[in-house]
């Protein structure tokens, strides 16, 4: 069975400055110790999450997609996280919180973040994304997901066709948040990433930022891998920190074997 090597980059991050920010992220990748396959980012890692889209998004042949090309091709890694970003189209311009899954041969794919934090006004600057995105990487699929997306399980939820329910197959392995999550409500953080890994029966990687943002809210890391019975695998609370871990295909398989749970989940569609 197959396995797959992630590092996590826990930091503290340099309110909408991306140049200093993609410096900082290029020494702490470049330092590793231990070899990788891919790296996750906190969500906004070049600028902190800042509603000003108008002043530092980017287009997809921006500097910030072509730092994660120019770092994916000379580590041989994927890189991912998210930025934002300006699409146009015909006579609109419209502006997304988009996760990059950057290939280490430039291709990349990408997932908008579908639920807007309201809270902050985030639905007031940006366009919610409408599709999932799915990574296949070794012998694992990986589902691809943005902070407040936590909160929302359906969008998660394991959807097999009913040809595979049967047989409980699951759509994919391994559910990854990047965010900028609060300290204020870590608790949730924590709960949720948990939740979601029990009931999908998968891997759940959470990688937050650390420090003050521009609007002196206090972020405490808390960045957490967790298996499909719930089990803490790391965490880190407070401090910057740069975490290698290796998953493992086989065991996952073990335990949805023992307990076959996703055969009886409910079948349902999301709609647009």
């Amino acid at each position: 069975m197959s396995h797959l090597t992630f590092t996590l980059i826990q930091t503290n991050l340099h309110w909408e400055d991306k140049a200093a920010n993609l410096q900082m992220l290029e020494e702490k990748i470049n330092a590793l110790q231990h070899s990788t396959q891919i790296i996750v980012l906190p969500e906004m890692f070049n600028t902190g999450f800042s509603m000003k889209p108008e002043a530092f998004a980017e287009e997809m042949d921006g500097p910030t997609v072509e730092w994660m090309k120019k770092i994916a091709a000379a580590k041989r890694m994927i890189v991912t996280g998210s930025l934002m970003m300006k699409v146009k189209e015909a006579e609109e311009v419209h502006y997304f919180n988009r996760l990059i899954w950057m290939l280490p041969n430039g291709q990349c794919g990408v997932y908008d973040k579908r639920h807007l934090f309201a809270y902050a006004d985030e639905d007031k600057h940006y366009t919610a994304g409408t599709k999932r995105l799915i990574a296949s990487v070794n012998g694992f699929k990986i589902n691809l997901q943005v902070c407040y997306d936590l909160r929302f399980p359906v969008w998660a939820r394991q959807t097999p066709s009913p040809s595979e329910r049967a047989g409980g197959e699951a759509e994919y392995d391994i559910l990854i948040y990047v965010a900028n999550w609060p300290e204020r409500r870590v608790h949730a953080w924590k709960t949720l990433l948990t939740a979601r890994a029990i009931e999908n029966q998968c891997y759940v990687i959470g990688v937050n930022r650390t420090g003050n943002d521009g609007n002196d809210i206090y972020y405490s890391g808390s960045s957490m891998v967790i298996d499909a019975m719930g089990e803490v695998l790391y965490q880190k609370e407070h401090e910057e920190d740069v975490f290698t871990i290796t998953l493992s295909k086989e065991k996952l398989e073990e335990i949805r074997h023992k307990l076959p749970f996703l055969k009886d989940g409910d079948a349902f569609s999301i709609l647009p």
